[in-house]
């Protein structure tokens, strides 16, 4: 009777174990996301800096051809 019930204590730590574990992959997976979409925002605010820079040197140069 010990080695069974010694059998379902030890089953019962192995399933808890298994049920416990594997967080770590949602984990990384939501620090990826997030660091992609950091990178896709720092893009697009270099995409758009550029873009007025690119404005505001066409005013600039229209401005001294006049």
């Amino acid at each position: 009777m010990k080695k069974f019930i010694a059998s379902v204590i030890v089953c019962a730590f192995a399933v808890a174990m298994v049920a416990c574990g594997g967080g770590k992959a949602k984990e990384e997976a939501a620090a990826k996301a997030k660091a992609d979409s950091i990178r896709v925002a720092d893009s697009v605010a270099a995409a758009v800096a550029a873009a007025t820079a690119a404005a505001d040197t066409t005013k600039v140069d229209s401005a001294a051809v006049k």
